[in-house]
C-alpha cells in the first residue's frame, strides 16, 4: 500500500509512524501555507499557523477519523487555528464576531478551491475600483490605517476617507453580494475592518 491512499497513510499516522507524518507534510505543506496566507497575508504567521495545525494532528493523531478527507480536515484545521490566533490577538468586537461566525459557516460548507476562487473575485475586483476610492479602500483595508490617518496621509477631509470606503463597499457589493464581502473580511483581518 501506498501513502497516497488516504486511508492507510491515516492508520500509520494513528500508529505512529513518522514516515507517514513526513509524507503528510511534505504532501500538504505547501498548499496549507498558501491557503492560511490568503487569511492572515503575512508570510510568517502563515508559516506559525500551518507548524501548529500539523504539530497538533501529530499529538491527537489518534483521534483522526478515516471517514473524513485529510485535506478537508488540515484544511478546516488551519482556519479553526487562525481564528484562535487571532482571537488572541486582539480583542474581537461583537460585530466582528458575528462576521467571524458568518465566515465559519462559508468555511464549513465550502471546499478549499471555491473560497480561493471567491478571494480572488474579490481581490479582481478591488483592482477595478475607481483610483482615488481603490487607494483610499486599500489604505484602509490592506494598510490598516484608520479613517484619520488616511485623511491626514493624502491631505484630504475625513468625510472625504468615508466616502470613498463607502463606495467601495457598494460597488463591491452590487458586483460581488453580501457573501463576498465576508469573504472581503476574512482577507484583511488584520485591518480595522468596518472601522469608520
Amino acid at each position: 500500500m501506498s501513502y497516497k491512499n488516504e486511508e492507510f497513510l491515516m492508520e500509520r499516522l494513528k500508529k505512529g509512524e513518522e514516515k507517514a507524518y513526513m509524507y503528510l507534510l511534505d504532501h500538504y505543506h505547501k498548499s496549507l501555507c498558501a491557503f492560511a496566507q490568503t487569511l492572515i497575508n503575512d508570510h510568517a504567521l502563515a508559516e506559525d499557523i500551518v507548524q501548529n495545525v500539523f504539530l497538533k494532528t501529530w499529538i491527537f493523531r489518534k483521534k483522526l477519523d478515516s471517514q473524513f478527507s485529510l485535506k478537508s480536515f488540515l484544511t478546516k484545521s488551519v482556519y479553526n487555528e487562525f481564528l484562535s490566533s487571532y482571537r488572541n490577538d486582539r480583542a474581537v468586537t461583537l460585530l466582528e464576531k458575528n462576521y467571524m461566525e458568518a465566515l465559519n459557516q462559508i468555511v464549513e460548507d465550502t471546499d478549499e478551491a471555491a473560497i480561493r476562487k471567491m478571494i480572488t473575485l474579490v481581490q479582481n475586483e478591488m483592482q477595478n475600483l475607481p483610483p482615488r476610492c481603490k487607494r483610499v479602500f486599500n489604505l484602509s483595508k490592506e494598510d490598516g490605517l484608520t479613517n484619520i490617518e488616511i485623511a491626514e496621509y493624502l491631505n484630504i477631509s475625513n468625510k472625504t476617507v468615508e466616502a470613498q470606503i463607502t463606495k467601495a463597499y457598494k460597488i463591491l457589493r452590487k458586483k460581488l453580494g453580501d457573501r463576498y464581502e465576508m469573504i472581503l473580511f476574512l482577507m484583511h483581518t488584520n485591518s480595522k475592518f468596518l472601522g469608520k
